[in-house]
């Protein structure tokens, strides 16, 4: 697959600046593989739509990961924790005027890893802002916003966004079970590569309990609630262990063995997210999904909209 067909022209004011006033009230298009069905629901509607699925959802916490830079100005994005003595992995700009040794406080820059990437040593716990996505230029009144209900295990770089509409209530009115993927690098590094296959994952971690992957893999029907559930179920279901680092890559074609249900946000252009909505839906179906919820003027990327593929 070439790397161009993972584009689209968005308008830009599709891309939602702020999230839902509720969480649950984000509008959710339903697309129905098997009869080709098209629903435009609220996120609210879930309950009734996913039946007595098993609802798998991806309990990390993102940390506050984003360091403003004064001099050179700039900033460092901290991607994970990478052994003892405070070292991180993290992407750091501008990374031309940056040299290894320099220190910002906290924070001391230990050696270039190529593509922006550093190995970084951080005095303490992180305590930077909210890692907003760089399109998202209005500020965010309540940091909790970018955060899932159910986060629980601190260790990403950015949100698990298709589950920042669930409230409460509504997963009390489902079947859950829990899994964690740290989101990093591989989640919104965009496709460069002229050819998909070009693309190389650097990986992720992830753990899931014994007891809830027992739930999982005996559960009649599986919806997972955003492409990182989906990454860690398949990697499970291929004979991954119980914990540990995934470079699973999703692309059309690929056979899926746990995951029988997707709920998703929509996607960046050229990213990996989006192929992997497209191996599960079909890539001519999902370009015709996505010029649907445009011209619908459905709210894209992180804070927006949702879209349930059964």
């Amino acid at each position: 697959m070439r790397s161009d067909e993972l584009d689209y022209v968005l308008p830009p004011e599709l891309i939602a600046q702020r999230p839902a006033e509720r969480r649950d009230d984000s509008r959710l298009l339903v697309y129905e593989r098997g009869s080709g069905a098209v629903r435009h629901r609220r996120f609210a509607d879930l309950p009734g739509e996913a039946g007595d699925a098993l609802v798998v959802v991806n309990d990390t916490r993102v940390v506050p990961a984003r360091i403003p830079l004064e001099r050179p100005k700039g900033e460092v994005l901290l991607l994970e924790p990478v052994g003892e003595d405070g070292l991180w992995e993290g992407l750091a700009r501008p990374t031309r005027r940056l040299r290894a040794g320099q220190r910002y406080g906290p924070l001391e820059l230990v050696e270039h890893l190529g593509e922006g990437r550093w190995r970084l040593r951080l005095e303490g716990q992180p305590a930077g802002e909210t890692p907003l996505p760089p399109y998202i230029t209005e500020p965010l009144e309540d940091p909790g916003r970018y955060q899932t209900v159910y986060a629980r295990e601190a260790g990403s770089a950015a949100a698990p966004t298709a589950g920042l509409h669930f409230t409460e209530e509504l997963l009390a009115a489902l079947d859950v079970e829990r899994v964690t993927l740290h989101v990093g690098l591989d989640t919104f590094r965009p496709v460069t590569a002229d050819e998909l296959a070009q693309h190389r994952l650097h990986g992720e971690r992830y753990a899931v309990e014994r007891e809830a992957w027992a739930r999982i893999r005996s559960a009649r029907r599986v919806l997972a609630v955003g492409t990182t559930t989906v990454r860690v179920l398949e990697s499970l279901a291929r004979g991954a262990p119980l914990a540990g680092r995934t470079d699973l890559f999703v692309t059309p074609g690929f056979d899926f063995r746990r995951v029988d249900a997707l709920l998703t946000n929509f996607h960046l252009p050229r990213t990996t997210l989006l192929a992997l909505v497209m191996a599960f839906a079909g890539v001519e179906e999902m370009r015709e999904l996505y010029r649907v919820a445009i011209a619908e003027r459905y709210r894209f990327y992180s804070f927006g909209d949702a879209m349930l593929v059964l």
